[in-house]
């Protein structure tokens, strides 16, 4: 045991240090890439560098509060919580309270301050899923429907939003912790299948969606419009080539490529660092994935070890993700690169599924005894999850 958490103390530190890493790269990034764009609308080259500054400040303050909680806590009450994060996405809708930018809904505006409900969501979802599917098989049918409910509104509320992109990640985030959990692979397989079909229809059902994949086919058929974007990227990461043009001296930055502080920040990070700079920061995202991972299978504490694990994929899907569409490799959606683009939700949020993830480890070493590592949300026995068997093979 002894060997165990010096192990798992090792590896946490180097995850923390990657953390870190990607943290710092992003504050830099932002002031990179949106310095010009701030001193031309709002006179302050720092405008977008100073808040961002701040939002790591809080962010990481709500890390460290989430890591000294007990994450029994956050599934017990996960239906609490993600319909508070529900209400929050109706918040958007209501006048007075909605800021419609680019014709979508997902943002709330309160007082001073701007928040994005749906980066919430990603997590929450997470968290209702590991009680349900963990469950299951022990939960009564009106049980089974309260947590269905749960667990489907936001789904609603982000598709009328429209949030195509947190849509698409909460749902891959609910099948991933399906697929580990204990949840009967007679159902999974078949209502997977089936949320794709959905997904696929909610997908092609929306005019703009349905523009923005024919944009993906052949952005340059409209290259002035519903192409323009990629193909800015694009020209970003060739100015760029093997070792690029160096720190702060990105074109594309300069009112050519929109979103070149958000959504497509990589392409900047391509553009003054290359092929090097790029490599540089897949690798970083990779470390942190690994790591996460491994760290979810050493610790033997079931649902634990599914909210560490599922923490990690919403990062590491939301990235690559990010990465595919800023490549042309995937249709655009509104998806930012975790912890390196600009944004005070997106931080937040991620680093509070940080917390969480560092509370399990902090709960783990607390216990000090692997023959607590099966009890799971509850004491009751469960059938060998996908996640078990993972941890066996490794």
């Amino acid at each position: 045991m002894n060997l165990d958490l010096s192990r798992i103390d090792k590896l946490s530190k180097y995850l923390k240090f990657s953390l870190g890493t990607l943290i710092v790269i992003g504050v830099i990034m932002v002031y990179s890439a949106s310095y010009m764009y701030a001193k031309e609308q709002f006179g302050n080259s720092g405008y977008f560098f100073i808040k961002q500054i701040l939002f790591v400040l809080f962010s990481l303050a709500i890390a460290f509060i989430v890591s000294k909680t007990k994450y029994k806590f956050w599934l017990k009450f996960s239906l609490h919580v993600n319909y508070a994060a529900s209400f929050l996405l109706m918040l958007t809708f209501v006048p007075g309270f909605k800021t419609v930018v680019k014709g979508a809904n997902r943002w709330l505006k309160i007082g001073g301050f701007t928040l994005q409900p749906g980066e919430f969501v990603k997590y929450t979802i997470v968290l209702v899923s590991i009680v349900f599917f963990e469950r299951f098989q022990q939960f009564d049918r009106n049980k089974r429907i309260n947590y269905l409910v749960c667990m489907g509104l936001p789904f609603v509320l982000l598709i009328l939003q429209p949030d195509f992109g947190t849509f698409s990640i909460c749902f891959f985030a609910m099948s991933f912790v399906c697929f580990l959990s204990s949840f009967p692979r007679k159902y999974f397989y078949s209502a997977f299948v089936a949320g794709l079909v959905m997904g696929g229809a909610v997908l092609i059902s929306a005019p703009y969606r349905v523009k923005r994949l024919m944009a993906f086919l052949n952005p340059w058929e409209n290259a002035q419009g519903s192409g323009f974007q990629i193909i800015q990227s694009w020209i970003g990461f060739a100015n760029g080539g093997f070792f690029g043009t160096g720190p702060g001296n990105s074109i594309e930055k300069l009112f050519y490529l929109p979103e070149a502080h958000n959504d497509f920040i990589f392409s900047v990070i391509g553009e003054e660092f290359g092929f090097i700079g790029v490599f540089a920061l897949v690798l970083i995202f990779t470390s942190v994935i690994f790591l996460g991972f491994s760290l979810a299978m050493k610790v033997k504490l079931r649902d634990g070890s599914l909210l560490m694990a599922a923490v990690i994929f919403v990062v590491g899907i939301q990235s690559a993700l990010n990465m595919g569409v800023v490549l042309g490799l995937l249709p655009t959606k509104g998806l930012n690169l975790p912890f390196i683009s600009y944004g005070g939700s997106s931080l937040m949020s991620n680093l509070f599924g940080i917390g969480m993830f560092f509370a399990v480890l902090r709960s783990y070493r607390e216990s000090g005894d692997s023959r607590e590592s099966d009890r799971g949300i509850n004491s009751t026995s469960h059938s060998t999850s996908g996640f078990q068997s993972l941890r066996n093979q490794a």
